[in-house]
């Protein structure tokens, strides 16, 4: 039997029959396994209208004569799990990308951030748009397409006219909220017309978009309320795309608790009666189970959790949850994030590597003898992903506890998603035959003697204490973690890259004084572009925190800590807790020691080059699956 009824549950949108109440939403590329992973929904994106000012990037028009082909194709691959699949359909407004100097359309005239004008739609414009909203829903219906999605959320064009942020007209279109929304009205209305009454229409729209002079939730229900005799369902988001301090509410960070989209989605759905579905760190099958039993929502859309683990809905139906690989909602598979310059997932390295590393890897033609040095998260993928190729693997740890120092997401309430991470790869050594050696510290001669065929070291690092006169009197924040609770008064955590900064947010929240000191110009320096914007929202909104960049540490005492600010102005900072978060120092000689045992040895993580989690796990994957 399974143990999710409701999530599994038939539902009938119009004509159309789901066999649960799973969607996958248009976030990263069509993947096979993907479509096939137990979805009911499965969303195409880039669904731009025929308008060669309509796209957010170099994306074609799906169905112009030279891309037909390409669309059917990832149509069929869609349908192939038995999924439907239904065309996100969208103007990009102000946000489209065009040639410098070209304009763009927008509610209102302006300037982008690009330097390119805005233009606003005049009423015939505005038809013409209509119409091609219209015409791409029909043939998306000709083609094949089970159904349309109009994305009305996320600061796109008709989000752009609903919006009082955006939307600043005097005439017809502009105003109050009728004249506000008449436009996307129109759309809606025109795109029935032209697919009929019997096909299903969703529509996608944002609750609240994070920005000044949001659209009040109250008319997103007024709205919601008006055209809901035209479509079959509506798909309840928030933020918005393009605008970085609103992006992070649209994709959340660490810092957001889970379903965080649930309680604007719960009061739609008392004033409709259409199904509603919910977007938004939806993380476990127990969350969208437990949003459809309580009436809050009808479905579950899932995005970046469907990225990290595209058969979450069939480990889900077989109640094989412990195996569902979680999303660390560390957003480095989207491509804001980093400028596309390390686009991937943290949790499963085929995400953009797909012709790189196979959906299933081959087993190995000779089984060897694998040695894996270190059983942080970059040693248990490489003793996994060794594993499966069918070789005999021995992971050696010198501590009595697998994990690393991933570890201390036992003792940070913001880090549950990787906490759920590291259970899950304890899991799967558990499941494997892969044989594990605690309390082990291994050497050049140890390992020797165990003649491997193949080694992998993945040591880690090891945390640096500077030369700061007193610093006796200071402890490493890694090691404080077990005692966050014990930690009360006024804290200086010295160092403000990504673990002082974590710590000294979680021991402000708790209810103490913290100074963060940093001596670069900015914190988290390392940490993904979105990532540092959830972290200094969340900090700015903390009154017993206070950040100090180019801030020197001069020197620790027993009571506190004397600093240098930029200006040269020294100041005494009372403590009753010093944290030292000032970086991690690769063992990379310890590393190289053992060099010369097997041709076959491989070095990655820490130990090599101090880093994050997705770079380490992707090359344990590779460097495995060809040995």
């Amino acid at each position: 039997m399974n143990n999710y009824p409701n999530l599994f549950k038939p539902i009938k949108i119009n004509n159309m029959v789901l066999r649960n109440r799973i969607v996958s939403t248009p976030c990263g590329p069509v993947l096979r396994e993907k479509a096939c992973g137990g979805a009911a929904m499965f969303i195409f994106g880039g669904g731009m209208v025929d308008d060669p000012r309509a796209a957010f990037g170099p994306i074609p028009y799906l169905f112009s004569k030279y891309e037909r082909q390409k669309t059917r194709l990832q149509l069929d691959m869609a349908h192939q799990g038995g999924s439907k699949v239904s065309l996100e359909i969208l103007h990009s407004g102000q946000y489209a990308r065009v040639s410098p100097g070209d304009f763009v359309w927008g509610a209102c005239d302006g300037v982008t951030k690009d330097g390119n004008p805005i233009k606003a739609l005049d009423e015939k414009e505005i038809e013409r748009i209509c119409n091609s909203f219209a015409e791409t829903a029909a043939t998306a219906k000709e083609f094949g397409f089970d159904m349309v999605m109009l994305h009305f959320a996320h600061g796109w064009l008709p989000a752009e006219f609903l919006s009082p942020a955006w939307n600043h007209r005097t005439d017809k279109f502009g105003g109050s909220f009728e004249n506000r929304a008449k436009f996307p009205k129109m759309i809606v209305q025109s795109v029935r017309n032209a697919i009929g009454e019997d096909f299903p229409l969703d529509m996608r729209i944002s609750a609240y978009e994070w920005i000044p002079n949001s659209i009040e939730f109250g008319d997103v229900v007024h709205f919601i309320r008006e055209v809901e005799p035209y479509i079959d369902m509506v798909n309840v988001s928030a933020g918005l795309d393009i605008e970085h301090e609103a992006n992070v509410h649209m994709a959340t960070m660490q810092f957001e608790p889970h379903m965080v989209n649930v309680h604007w989605a719960a009061e739609i759905k008392k004033n409709v009666q259409i199904p509603v579905s919910v977007v938004g760190a939806i993380m476990t099958p127990e969350e969208a189970e437990s949003i459809i039993t309580s009436g809050k929502a009808d479905m579950v859309s899932l995005g970046r959790i469907l990225v990290a683990d595209p058969q979450w809905g069939k480990k889900a139906f077989e109640n094989r949850v412990e195996d569902i690989v979680p999303c660390l909602r560390c957003n480095y598979c989207y491509h804001i994030s980093t400028n596309r310059m390390n686009v991937g997932c943290a949790v499963n390295p085929r995400y953009g590597r797909e012709d790189l590393i196979p959906l299933k890897l081959e087993k190995a033609e000779r089984a060897k003898k694998v040695i894996v040095i270190g059983g942080g998260p970059g040693g248990l993928k490489a003793a996994l992903t060794a594993a499966e190729r069918g070789h005999k693997v021995i992971l050696m740890e010198k501590t009595g506890k697998l994990g690393g120092q991933i570890n201390v997401c036992d003792y940070d309430d913001y880090k549950q998603d990787l906490r759920r991470y590291r259970d899950y790869l304890l899991t799967q050594i558990k499941k494997s035959k892969v044989e594990v050696r605690l309390n082990t510290e291994a050497t050049p001669e140890l390992v020797k003697e165990l003649e491997p065929e193949a080694l992998i070291i993945a040591v880690g690092a090891d945390t640096t204490t500077p030369p700061i006169p007193g610093v006796e009197h200071a402890r490493q924040a890694v090691e404080a973690y077990p005692d966050l609770n014990k930690m009360k008064g006024k804290i200086v955590v010295i160092g403000g890259g990504t673990i002082g900064s974590e710590i000294g947010l979680e021991l402000a929240e708790r209810g103490n004084e913290v100074h963060i000191v940093e001596i670069t110009d900015k914190l988290a320096e390392k940490g993904n572009m979105l990532y540092r914007i959830a972290l200094r929202q969340h900090m700015e909104k903390c009154e017993s925190l206070y950040p100090m960049t180019e801030t020197k540490c001069k020197e620790i005492k027993e009571d506190g800590v004397v600093v240098k600010e930029k200006d040269g102005k020294e100041q005494f900072l009372e403590a009753d807790h010093v944290l030292l978060a000032t970086g991690l120092r690769s063992r990379r000689e310890l590393a190289h020691s053992f060099y010369g045992i097997t041709q076959d040895t491989f070095i990655l993580g820490d130990c090599n080059q101090v880093g994050n989690i997705k770079d380490t796990v992707e090359l344990a994957t590779l460097i495995t699956m060809n040995i």
